[in-house]
């Protein structure tokens, strides 16, 4: 395999990352790897295709998904559109023999996940979600600590998702605020927390405690597309908002230890205010992603008078830096968009079986997701402690 044929579903904000990404990744790390070719971009509103093309360099843009399916020239494909939308297009592409990376959360309901982790398993095509901040070197260096037992048994996981890109009365009503309860900042950015929580502390076994509420109950309804969480021309009428604007929990994970999780899409003033705290019993870490060049640590190592939690600038010691950054020396820093360039890069060396960096998240770790948010979702309607399995 000397080249890999990309193509991306979706040129809103995501999507431009996902291509942000893949016309990094031939940049980092080694280059014994197939180039990677950036065919299509695909999108309903074909002027945000065709803004997109232009911009990254995709050889075309296409109104209608499924002109990739019988494409020969497209090997994988990145799908970020409308969570309701991800297992129809998944299905169709991996039956047409694409390989497929999924936003979060991998779909709507656990029956849909479920069905599209069954269709992967009928093919040999790689089937990947996109927890993209699993691809931080401050996270993983976190993550690295917690696997060594430097910071002893795992106490406490805290994290908190609080944005504010809903806080405004005057964002536009996009598919975002469509579905029941917990498909809203729970299935937003809750996919991200719980699947972090996951990844450094262990399987979560209870759910408890789950509460929702709604802030602002109706939104302005736009006169055309919009990009992201952006304002435009509204038509003057209004639409109802189905899901939450805030949810909390607790959990309990397989180790005894406790999580607490605060999640917001309306926190006035924190446009990406991911972040987490995790206590054990010989330390403690913690992340924020608006600083993500660095991380907080303590452990009992320094002496009792200067000891405490202390700032960590990441650097090539630490995964994804060396090679992964242009200046991939100590506290140069990095952002999101680097993280999607690591995750796409993972991605197509999956396909060309190379395997210097970890794999992404498969379908089966996007079906777990889902489970944990509807075991959320439960505990919200039953007020009680929700099992997972």
């Amino acid at each position: 395999m000397t080249s890999i044929g990309v193509a991306v579903i979706g040129a809103g904000m995501a999507g431009r990352a996902h291509a942000a990404g893949y016309r990094s990744a031939g940049t980092v790390f080694g280059l014994d790897r197939p180039d990677v070719r950036l065919v299509a971009i695909a999108d309903v509103t074909t002027s945000l295709a065709e803004d997109a093309r232009r911009r990254y360099g995709f050889e075309r843009a296409e109104a209608d998904w499924r002109a990739l399916l019988d494409a020969g020239d497209v090997d994988a494909v990145s799908v970020v559109v409308a969570n309701q939308l991800h297992r129809e297009m998944a299905e169709a592409l991996l039956a047409a023999g694409k390989h497929v990376l999924c936003e979060k959360p991998l779909a709507q309901t656990v029956t849909d996940g479920e069905a599209m982790a069954a269709a992967a398993a009928r093919t040999d095509r790689v089937a990947a979600v996109g927890f993209t901040y699993r691809w931080s070197p401050a996270v993983s260096a976190i993550r690295a600590e917690l696997t060594a037992g430097n910071l002893g048994d795992v106490v406490h996981f805290n994290g908190h998702g609080w944005y504010d890109y809903a806080a405004d009365p005057r964002t536009p009503w996009t598919w975002r605020y469509r579905g029941g309860p917990g498909t809203g900042v729970l299935a937003d950015t809750g996919s991200h927390l719980l699947d972090l929580a996951e990844y450094l502390c262990g399987p979560v076994v209870s759910i408890s405690g789950g509460a929702f509420t709604t802030v602002i109950d109706r939104r302005p309804v736009p006169a055309g597309p919009t990009i992201g969480h952006t304002r435009g021309e509204l038509t003057g009428e209004y639409a109802a908002v189905e899901n939450e604007d805030v949810a909390t929990f607790t959990a309990r994970f397989v180790s005894g230890a406790l999580g607490t999780f605060s999640l917001s899409r309306v926190a006035h003033g924190l446009p990406n205010g991911l972040a987490f705290e995790v206590f054990g019993t010989g330390g403690s870490a913690a992340f924020d992603l608006q600083r993500p060049g660095e991380f907080r640590f303590s452990d009992p190592a320094p002496r009792a008078t200067v000891n405490g939690h202390r700032r960590v600038l990441v650097g090539p010691a630490h995964p994804y830096v060396a090679g992964g950054l242009p200046m991939d020396a100590p506290g140069q820093g990095h952002g999101v968009a680097d993280l999607f360039t690591y995750q796409e890069r993972s991605f197509v060396d999956q396909i060309a079986g190379v395997k210097e960096l970890p794999p992404c998240a498969t379908f089966d770790e996007g079906v777990r997701g889902l489970e944990l948010i509807e075991a959320v979702i439960a505990s919200a309607r039953s007020g009680g402690s929700v099992p997972v399995a």
